[in-house]
């Protein structure tokens, strides 16, 4: 999915996770012989805008996102094109065309289950933060990955798990 701008509006947020769970779930549903996936939750890597980078402290207006869902393998720009055919058809979106196929690599990550609000974060990452003091190493960036093991549109926030993981090398 393109990058999109927290400041400009969650409900556009919400719309493009659903757009990507509608390609995602085309591609699943399409090998009807027994490739079908599961495991295969929302992932978001988000940054700060040059903006939001001067300041102090976080502003989450200056908050940038780009939003995915892991693919198996098997998994080919023929297979997405044909999914994107298969939603254009049975359920058009304004933001189907934002969706895009490619790939990531983390490398080396300090990562840490988080359990609770996504308000709460700051409490994991301070843990994260000193772990990746306390074993000399640094981060790569200000950006960092989340991986949603739950859906905030189906679970309290309470009750949320969110894997949270940053970039890191070690110090020299």
């Amino acid at each position: 999915m393109d990058k999109g701008k927290r400041k400009s509006n969650e409900h556009e947020c919400a719309e493009k996770i659903g757009v990507l769970y509608s390609v995602a779930y085309a591609v699943r549903m399409m090998p009807k012989q027994g490739y079908t996936p599961n495991g295969y939750p929302l992932e978001g890597i988000w940054d700060l805008t040059e903006e939001g980078k001067k300041l102090d402290t976080l502003n989450k207006d200056e908050l940038l996102y780009t939003i995915m869902i892991r693919q198996p393998d098997f998994v080919t720009k023929e297979i997405v094109d044909k999914a994107f055919e298969n939603v254009e058809k049975k359920k058009p979106h304004p933001f189907l065309n934002d969706v895009k196929f490619g790939t990531f690599r983390d490398g080396l990550s300090v990562q840490m289950l988080h359990v609770g609000p996504y308000d709460e974060e700051p409490q994991s990452f301070k843990l994260m933060n000193e772990f990746i003091k306390n074993n000399n190493l640094e981060r790569t960036s200000l950006q960092h990955r989340e991986i949603y093991l739950s859906d905030f549109r189906k679970v309290e926030p309470a009750k949320l798990k969110t894997v949270l993981r940053y970039k890191v090398k070690p110090i020299e």
